[in-house]
């Protein structure tokens, strides 16, 4: 049985991304894993968050991660800020980690746009935090999208240079698990771009908060193309190829079985079926998160609770660390 960690930023509301890329693959892991699921709110903080907002929406993805089938009795839930040692790991690691190898990282290219100079250190260096966050419980195996992956490369590569430093094979080298038919869900509004909570447009992605008009207004309105079928290509029908996926993804069939029932029909009759399937599966799950969000002293025991396994593991792992680099324990 190994040990796995995953989190989730609290940055708004999660959508159909985060649950097929994430959360519903979390869920499966559960019964043959030792399970850490965080709440990233130090990785949030790389831009900009309203107090108000970061505090409600911590709440609401620890609501998201139960209603979605993360069951506390089984796995530890808690947020990233609540255990220290997940900053002072991380300057300690950054401490063998060349500049040269932050500079490859393409997430970062991307977030800081044209603006990289006025970018803070911070969103710089989350690969680094992102490393402390999984060494730091030891975690053989990373549930990650595609676009995760170099950074879980990264750690790696600085868990094997603290091993060669210190002459010592303290950290296990983490290895990535990706699952399932739509590990990166796209935008609904443009099927080359990852569905994002920080796309200005609602319509592009739908939300685990949305009532069940919505979702299906939302897929009617999913841009699609003016070829006939529904067919599966991602380089020339990325939009077809997306929902595809999702529908997949959220039915437990199989692509190909799904791109041959609806080869030779148009795309309206897709998407209302899409429809209902993405309903039957979102509809509870939002239901019951309403319901826990009612209950902020039960979300709050779910964390506090979390926080003291997790941090029972990080002061051990700390004190280990600290021997090992030489730093003088009173």
């Amino acid at each position: 049985m190994g040990q796995v960690l995953s989190g989730v930023q609290p940055t708004g509301n999660l959508h159909l991304g985060n649950y097929l890329g994430a959360i519903k693959n979390w869920v499966k892991m559960q019964d043959e894993h030792n399970c850490l699921f965080c709440i990233v709110d130090l990785h949030a903080i790389t831009v900009p968050q309203d107090p108000k907002e970061l505090l409600n929406n911590t709440r609401n993805t620890a609501a998201a991660y139960i209603a979605c089938g993360i069951d506390p009795n089984k796995s530890v839930i808690f947020h990233q800020s609540s255990v220290p040692e997940h900053s002072e790991l991380a300057w300690l690691l950054s401490t063998m980690t060349p500049l040269g190898w932050l500079n490859r990282m393409t997430q970062f290219k991307e977030k800081a746009g044209k603006h990289k100079d006025l970018s803070c250190l911070a969103l710089y260096s989350y690969p680094v935090l992102m490393a402390a966050d999984i060494l730091l419980y030891k975690a053989t195996h990373v549930p990650v999208g595609e676009d995760q992956k170099q950074h879980l490369e990264l750690t790696r590569d600085i868990a094997g240079a603290f091993n060669r430093q210190y002459d010592k094979e303290y950290f296990t080298l983490p290895s990535p698990i990706i699952l399932g038919e739509a590990t990166r869900v796209m935008s609904l509004r443009d099927g080359t771009k990852k569905m994002s909570k920080s796309e200005e447009s609602d319509n592009s992605r739908i939300n685990l908060t949305d009532d069940d008009d919505t979702i299906a207004k939302k897929i009617k309105k999913a841009k699609s193309d003016m070829i006939e079928g529904v067919t599966y290509n991602v380089e020339e029908r990325p939009e077809a190829s997306n929902l595809l996926n999702i529908y997949a993804a959220m039915s437990g069939e199989k692509r190909t079985d799904i791109e041959k029932r609806y080869a030779g029909t148009g795309f309206a009759k897709f998407k209302s079926d899409l429809a209902e399937v993405v309903v039957e599966n979102i509809s509870p799950i939002r239901n019951e998160m309403q319901k826990l969000q009612q209950d902020k002293s039960y979300l709050d025991d779910i964390l506090r609770n979390g926080t003291e396994t997790a941090r029972k593991i990080a002061t051990r792992s700390i004190e280990e660390i600290k021997d090992i680099m030489g730093l003088l324990k009173l």
